[in-house]
């Protein structure tokens, strides 16, 4: 199968899950740029789509609307390739974007394509020192910002770093975004663009200090998009809304790629801060068919009278971590509509998801995607029900994983040998339907946001007042899980709410909003294997039992601190 042939055979067998499994094949890793071959080529070619919407930007405080075809993205996207080949970016270089949900960051992932420059996604949470890590470790030859985004450039200390922002006037030493629309309309290739081009760097948390780079080709996230794309049960025509933040890999999932790859239109809603009630009439206002949200907004929704707004939503989908079976049955009552929950990671497209169609289990993740092979292996490396979820690779390795995790040096590692490990635990039934167990490791999730904490507990530490500090997951019921601190201190500090003020203000410096301790538990010591290592699984138990443990001490939530709600409101 080429690329299109792929696409098409998904999309005849949306709703046949037997048959898309057993005749899905990954196109050959040709030369193939998506952008120029695919999106210009094909969707901004097309009479059949060329004029429909691919971008459609809704503003809820404006009640204004940005709309843009696949033609005139085709042409944009043109317009800055060329504006950033006049500026040196070239083949190979790595361009950081540092932007919020606006068209620029549509047409410059497009003419980065084009160019083959490496995008570094960001999100605009991050923190100066946390900005200036990536630019260094990521080797940003070039960085794209939101005029917002400025103040937190200033400690960049790379003056090699080309710098544009999309502002309306120029800063010193800044290039203007806009200037890109005097350049030429047609855009010309350097020569053609390998499967396994780098083409995205994604900064991800894990189990060590630093977030690791994941690497993306080409192939690995356009093209590994499909399974994505049949996940999420997308149409030619539709209205997709994905509700993400730019910098994370299930934008570039539900947000680019899985859509246009069905040459579906993008919407984007735009608030100054979430609102249920705003989602929810834009969901009316838009027409959305398709509608895909991490827990957290659904769990806010619910609040909500759904069965209010006359939607015309086809499907709705889930990613990121668990839904409750309440949030489920609460739509599917209103809108009678079952919510399909997904499953993959930033190191790869859609792995396993509920797919349309197909009967729903409650709790499961659903069932081993088209294009990927998927055993349960448990920590013997033996075949086993409940087990890490491993992707074959060799002739089964799908096109959707990663290039590696790329080191300062540019070297890739972690993704080589006859399995992948995810590092997340599965349950596998007896239909083949996968029930998330958790992670193999001590990486969780809040708010859809993955939180490592040995990067929190590496800035705790840094307080004076602190001795040893450890993080663990404590249930919320909107973001389904919060950073709790255990902290023992030092001997003159108290476990007083001074001291825990002091910590939350300290670490709020320092972490960006979505990583900030909400609650602190202030302990004598902390429990330790033989070998000293910090024991977080019964640190992670206490958090779901109310019987006493010698481990228990004085908690402070940031709840508790009026001084701290102006912090609460910006993060």
């Amino acid at each position: 199968m080429d690329f299109r042939e792929a696409r098409e055979f998904l999309l005849r067998n949306r709703e046949d899950y037997a048959a898309a499994r057993a005749g899905f094949q990954w196109p050959d890793a040709v030369p193939f740029n998506w952008a120029l071959d695919w999106f210009d080529a094909g969707l901004a070619a097309s009479p059949e789509s060329r004029d429909r919407p691919a971008l459609w930007v809704y503003d809820v405080p404006t009640d204004t609307d940005i709309k843009l075809t696949f033609g005139e993205l085709s042409r944009r996207s043109n317009h800055v390739a060329n504006y950033l080949r006049s500026l040196g970016l070239k083949r190979g270089d790595h361009l950081l974007l540092l932007l919020g949900n606006v068209p620029a960051l549509w047409e410059t992932t497009l003419a980065a394509m084009k160019l083959g420059v490496v995008v570094i996604p960001a999100t605009t949470l991050l923190t100066p020192d946390e900005l200036a890590d990536r630019i260094e470790r990521g080797h940003a030859r070039a960085i794209l910002a939101d005029p917002e985004q400025l103040r937190k450039c200033e400690g960049i200390g790379r003056p090699d770093v080309l710098r544009i922002t999309t502002g309306p006037v120029p800063e010193m030493g800044w290039h203007l975004y806009s200037d890109a629309f005097t350049q030429a309309e047609a855009f010309t290739p350097d020569g053609p663009t390998g499967a396994d081009d780098p083409l995205l760097l994604y900064f991800t948390s894990g189990t060590t200090a630093k977030p690791k780079l994941v690497r993306h080709s080409h192939r690995s996230y356009p093209v590994g998009a499909l399974s994505t794309m049949y996940w999420l049960g997308l149409q030619p025509g539709d209205v997709h809304l994905n509700v993400s933040s730019p910098g994370w890999a299930k934008h570039a999932w539900s947000s680019l790629f899985a859509p246009w790859n069905a040459g579906a239109t993008v919407l984007v809603v735009n608030q100054a801060a979430f609102s249920a009630k705003a989602l929810l009439s834009a969901l009316e206002r838009c027409g959305v068919t398709t509608l895909c949200a991490p827990p957290t907004v659904w769990r806010l929704l619910i609040q909500e009278n759904l069965a209010s707004y006359k939607v015309v939503l086809r499907e709705v989908c889930g990613a990121g971590e668990p839904l409750n079976p309440e949030v489920i049955e609460t739509v599917r009552k209103a809108w009678g509509k079952t919510i399909r929950d997904g499953y993959g990671q930033t190191e790869t497209t859609a792995q396993v998801a509920n797919t349309p169609g197909q009967p729903v289990k409650p709790g499961a993740m659903g069932r081993v995607l088209p294009g990927y092979e998927i055993r349960l292996l448990d920590a013997e490396g033996n075949p086993a029900k409940e087990g890490e979820v491993c992707i074959l690779l060799g002739e089964h390795r799908p096109a959707g994983l990663m290039q590696g995790y790329q080191d300062t040096d540019g070297s890739l590692k972690g993704a080589d040998g006859a399995l992948y490990r995810t590092g997340d635990v599965a349950f596998i039934d007896d239909d083949g339907y996968l029930t998330f167990v958790g992670r193999a490791d001590d990486v969780f999730k809040s708010s859809d946001y993955r939180i490592s904490p040995f990067e929190l507990e590496s800035v705790l530490i840094e307080h004076e007042a602190v001795v040893e500090a450890a993080i663990v997951p404590a249930p919320d019921p909107i973001r389904l899980s919060i950073p709790k601190a255990y902290v023992t201190l030092a001997g003159a500090a108290k476990p007083d709410r001074d001291t825990a003020l002091s910590i939350f203000r300290f670490t709020g410096e320092r972490l960006a909003p979505f990583k900030r301790i909400r609650r602190i538990e202030f302990v004598t010591e902390l429990p330790k294997t033989i070998s000293g290592k910090i024991r977080r699984v019964h640190l992670r138990r206490l958090e779901h039992e109310t019987t006493d443990d010698p481990f228990r001490g004085i908690v402070f939530d940031e709840t508790d601190f009026a001084e701290l709600s102006e912090r609460k409101r910006s993060g």
